[in-house]
């Protein structure tokens, strides 16, 4: 491809990538199948383990005759659903219109997807009970969501509050559905975390705010869905999830100490340290797939950097690849997120530096080339630049990219996304997920 070091679709490289492509597909099946299960590790990652021993999709568990359903057992914890939350609970909402209860269901009712990122029907196949509590606004149009699942014990909660937090991080049970903000919880249950999601539904988007905690030998979820235009505080979850707790604390143990609050955070992932968690990446209105990573080829640019990580003598660098397995989109579809280590922030910062005046001069040095920056940060002590470029490739036709550097302490990020027919995305948008990207690579040792 003229003015690009990435090939052209059934080249060598194409066919690489496409080899990639299959990996994240088979990656996706798995954690779409739910048969593993991940629980936090140190350092604010997930580590994945076959804890409960496979899913719960067979078509007996729908039957109530599954593991998951609700077991007879001596143990009366949340035995009834007078540990719900109630209509004057669902206030902490919102005071606005009229809230009311619109079902409740035992583990026997639970549905397969009660709330968003939801990837199989329980996240302890073998636990003893749940429940399900949904409530509407009419006034409003807002919904929400209680949903509680009880373990055996303390142990294998625990484990099913890391299971839903890496589907809160992957989200494969969506169709373009992006996580925007997190938010640490202290105060509430033994720990906990708000996750706010967005789905875009046309000029407003439908912002799903939920949360998950962990109370004893119980794994609570609330989710709060409403239209807006702008991602919702965490407050009315926060508030909504204090609320419930209280409620189950005294039978399930975990009541936490302390004033409920929340600390926007990164949410803890699966992906290799310092890369991107799928949920974050941007979405794309004819990308019906969610996004999967898998390792990528260090070093794909355009004709305008004119250095990478190993010439400017990083001391490590890796590449991810995001792609979206089983979508209809050509081969070259994909963002390359390279990070890098460097000695020194001055020396990350110096690496940043060049490549933005390269690419600032490309139109200089590339006759074929056109550029134009499309936002800076400088930011939370992230700064760097996004450009979209195009480049002649002959016969009337262009190749033209999203690229985007940045620098975040001794890391640097480096973006590559081809722009393809009705593949795109705002610059804004870009520009949001090279902030994340940055972030995001701190972690990376």
């Amino acid at each position: 491809m003229a003015g690009s070091h990435r090939a052209q679709r059934g080249g060598g490289r194409a066919a690489a990538r496409e080899a990639r492509r299959e990996k994240a597909r088979k990656r996706n099946q798995t954690i779409a199948a739910g048969v593993a299960v991940v629980v936090l590790v140190g350092g604010g990652g997930i580590a994945a383990l076959n804890a409960f021993g496979g899913d719960d999709s067979s078509g007996d568990a729908k039957k109530g005759k599954g593991p998951g359903d609700d077991k007879s057992s001596d143990s009366k914890v949340l035995a009834d659903d007078k540990g719900l939350l109630d209509v004057a609970g669902a206030k902490t909402l919102g005071s606005t219109g009229t809230w009311s209860v619109s079902a409740t269901a035992d583990g026997s009712g639970a549905g397969d997807h009660d709330y968003v990122c939801q990837s199989q029907r329980f996240a302890d196949p073998s636990g003893l009970r749940t429940w399900v509590r949904k409530f509407a606004n009419p006034t409003t149009k807002d919904s929400a969501v209680q949903y509680v699942e009880v373990s055996n014990d303390a142990a294998a909660a625990e484990k099913a509050y890391g299971t839903i937090v890496g589907w809160f991080s992957q989200c494969a049970a969506e169709k373009r559905t992006r996580l925007n903000t997190s938010y640490l919880l202290s105060g509430m249950g033994d720990k906990g975390w708000i996750a706010v999601f967005g789905q875009a539904t046309g000029p407003k988007t439908r912002y799903r705010t939920i949360s998950v905690t962990l109370a004893g030998q119980a794994t609570l979820v609330v989710e709060h869905d409403t239209n807006g235009t702008t991602p919702p505080k965490p407050d009315a979850v926060l508030n909504a999830t204090a609320a419930a707790l209280q409620k189950i604390c005294p039978q399930t143990g975990g009541c936490g100490s302390g004033t409920p609050a929340a600390k926007a955070s990164l949410l803890p992932t699966s992906e290799p340290a310092g890369f991107m968690a799928p949920a974050e990446l941007p979405i794309i209105a004819a990308v019906d797939k969610p996004w999967v990573s898998t390792p990528g080829k260090v070093g794909n640019t355009t004709q305008c950097e004119r250095t990478d990580p190993k010439k400017a003598k990083a001391a490590k660098y890796a590449t991810q690849t995001y792609l979206a397995p089983g979508a209809k989109v050509p081969t070259e579809f994909g963002l390359d997120d390279t990070v890098a280590r460097f000695a020194s922030p001055n020396a990350a910062a110096a690496y940043v530096s060049l490549v933005r005046k390269n690419v600032d001069g490309c139109q200089k040095a590339v006759s074929t080339a056109k550029v134009s920056s499309v936002g800076t940060i400088s930011t939370g002590g992230v700064k760097g630049e996004a450009w979209e470029a195009s480049f002649e490739t002959g016969s009337g036709k262009k190749a033209r990219f999203r690229i985007g550097v940045a620098a975040a302490g001794n890391h640097a990020v480096y973006l590559l996304f081809p722009v393809l027919p009705d593949l795109d995305i705002t610059d804004s948008a870009f520009v949001d997920t090279l902030r994340r990207a940055a972030e995001r690579s701190a972690s990376y040792k």
